[in-house]
C-alpha cells in the first residue's frame, strides 16, 4: 500500500506530470478482453482449511466476482525443499480451484515469498530462517531465478484451468521491504520474470502472466524494469493504488505509452478502510466510513470498466480482519454496504459515477467553493471574470471526497463565474456556479 503520509507530495508530482500531457488512451490492437471484476481473499497458509474454500466461493459467486487473487506464497508450498509440496496447503489450494472452476470464477495467484533454501537473503537471516514459519529471509528473492520458474510451472499445469492469471511477485519496488528486499530491486526483479514466464507458458499457454505489481506510479521504477529487459516476459502489468487511485492508473499507462508498452493495466489491490471515527488511518491509508467506502468502490469500479486500458479492477479485500477494516464483509461475516455496492456494478457491468457539485459563498473579502465529486483523481477549478480565466488551482479532494477551496481575496466577490472538473473527465463534465 501507498503510504499515506507521502500522499501531498504523491499529488503535486503526479498533478504536475497530469499538466504537462495528453491522457492517451491506447491499447493494443484488436478488441479489448471482458474486463474482470472480483475481489482479493487471504493468503495460502500452513493452517488454510480446504473445508472453508467452499464459504469463501459462495461468498464471491454472490458478490458477482469474476476473479479472486490470493498469495501463494512459496515457502508455504515448498518449505523444505523442491521435491515435496506441503500437503495441507495444496488440498486448500485444490479445494479452492475446483469450487471456483464451478462457480465459473477465476484465480489471479500472486507468488512471493522465498523459502529459507532458495533465498538470497544474507547468512544472518537465513540462520534464523526456520522452514515452516514466516521469516524475514522469506522477503528476499530467490539466489536461482531457475527454482523460483520451477515452482510457478508446477502452479501452472496442476491450476491452468482455474487460473486467469500468476502475478510475478508482490510490489518490489515498496519502501518498506517487506516483500522484496535487498539491493539491485529492477534487474533481480527482471531476472525473477524472464525465468518465470517462458517456464508458464511452457506448462499452460493460456495462463496469463502478470509483471510489476507496483506500488508506485511515478513510473521509475517501472523505466528501471524496462531497462533491465522485461518486455516481451508479461501479458498484463499488475499495480496497486490506494491512494489517488484514477490518476494513478493514468499516470503509470503514459509510462507505458512512452515506452512502446500497451499491455493492459490488473488494478489488483485498491480499497478503503470503513474504520472511521474509531481510527484516523489503518495500514497507511485514510479511514472512511462504511458509506464512503461503498460509494468509492460503486464510483471506482464503474470509471474503470469503461477505461479501455484496464482489464482488470480487484478490491482489497473480501472480509475484514481484527487489524483492517477494508472488507466488503465484516469479522462475523454480515455484508456491509460496501458489499451491496459492489454486486450492482460487477451483475450490471455498469454504473454511474457521482457527478461534481459546487457552491460558492462569500466570506468576508472573498469567495469560498465547496462541492464533492468521485474520488480517485485531480481536481481543477477556474475562476473566470467575463470571459478571462483569472485563477486557476489543482487539489485533491478530503476523504470524504469533499472540497473547500477559498478563492484569493484580489478577485473580489462579485462577477465571477466558477468550474470545478476531474482532470481526467475534463471541463465536459464540470459543475459551474456564479455570484
Amino acid at each position: 500500500m501507498e503510504g499515506f503520509a507521502r500522499r501531498a507530495l504523491i499529488a503535486l508530482a503526479l498533478a504536475l506530470a497530469a499538466l504537462s500531457c495528453t491522457s492517451a488512451t491506447a491499447v493494443a490492437a484488436g478488441a479489448r478482453p471482458a474486463f474482470l471484476g472480483g475481489v482479493n481473499i487471504g493468503a495460502v497458509s500452513p493452517s488454510s482449511d480446504p473445508s472453508e474454500a467452499a464459504g469463501t466461493i459462495a461468498e464471491a459467486q454472490a458478490l458477482g466476482a469474476r476473479v479472486l487473487r490470493l498469495d501463494v506464497r512459496w515457502w508455504v508450498f515448498e518449505p523444505r525443499d523442491a521435491q515435496h509440496i506441503s500437503a495441507r496447503p495444496q488440498a486448500y489450494l485444490d479445494s479452492l480451484a475446483a469450487h471456483a472452476q464451478a462457480a465459473g470464477i477465476r484465480l489471479i495467484a500472486t507468488v512471493e515469498s522465498s523459502p529459507c533454501w532458495a533465498s538470497s537473503a544474507p547468512p544472518a537471516l537465513l540462520a534464523a530462517c526456520r522452514p515452516n514459519k514466516a521469516s524475514k529471509a522469506n522477503a528476499w528473492p530467490p539466489l536461482n531465478a531457475s527454482d523460483y520458474a520451477a515452482f510457478v510451472s508446477y502452479l501452472a499445469s496442476r491450476y491452468g484451468p482455474a487460473l486467469a492469471a500468476i502475478e510475478i511477485w508482490n510490489e518490489p519496488d515498496q519502501a518498506n521491504e517487506l516483500y522484496f528486499a535487498g539491493p539491485h530491486k529492477a534487474p533481480r526483479y527482471a531476472s525473477v520474470l524472464r525465468a518465470a514466464y517462458p517456464a508458464i507458458k511452457s506448462a499452460n499457454p493460456a495462463v496469463q502472466v502478470l509483471a510489476g505489481s507496483l506500488v508506485g506510479s511515478s513510473g521509475a521504477f517501472l523505466r528501471a524494469l524496462y531497462a533491465a529487459g522485461i518486455k516481451g516476459f508479461y501479458d498484463g502489468l499488475s499495480v496497486h493504488y490506494y491512494n489517488l487511485t484514477i490518476a494513478s492508473l493514468r499516470s503509470i499507462h503514459q509510462t507505458q505509452l512512452a515506452a512502446g508498452d500497451t499491455t493492459p493495466l490488473w488494478l489488483n489491490e485498491f480499497g478503503w478502510s470503513s474504520c472511521w471515527p474509531r481510527q484516523r488511518i489503518q495500514q497507511e491509508q485514510a479511514c472512511v466510513t462504511a458509506g464512503i467506502q461503498a460509494l468509492n468502490l460503486a464510483n471506482t469500479v464503474g470509471a474503470l470498466a469503461r477505461t479501455p486500458y484496464v482489464a482488470a479492477a480487484v478490491v482489497y479485500k473480501l472480509e475484514d480482519s481484527r487489524s483492517e477494516n477494508f472488507g466488503l464483509l465484516s469479522t462475523s461475516g454480515g455484508r456491509k454496504p460496501a458489499f451491496k455496492s459492489l454486486a450492482r456494478i460487477l451483475r450490471s457491468g455498469t454504473g454511474t459515477v457521482s457527478p461534481v457539485t459546487l457552491t460558492l459563498r462569500r466570506r468576508g473579502a472573498g469567495v469560498v467553493a465547496n462541492g464533492s465529486a468521485a474520488v480517485g483523481d485531480f481536481m481543477l477549478l477556474e475562476a473566470f471574470q467575463g470571459a478571462a480565466l483569472r485563477y486557476r488551482a489543482v487539489f485533491v479532494l478530503d476523504r470524504f471526497n469533499r472540497f473547500s477551496i477559498p478563492l484569493p481575496a484580489v478577485l473580489g466577490t462579485h462577477g465571477l463565474r466558477v468550474r470545478v472538473f476531474q482532470y481526467g473527465t475534463g471541463p465536459a463534465r464540470d459543475a459551474q456556479k456564479s455570484i
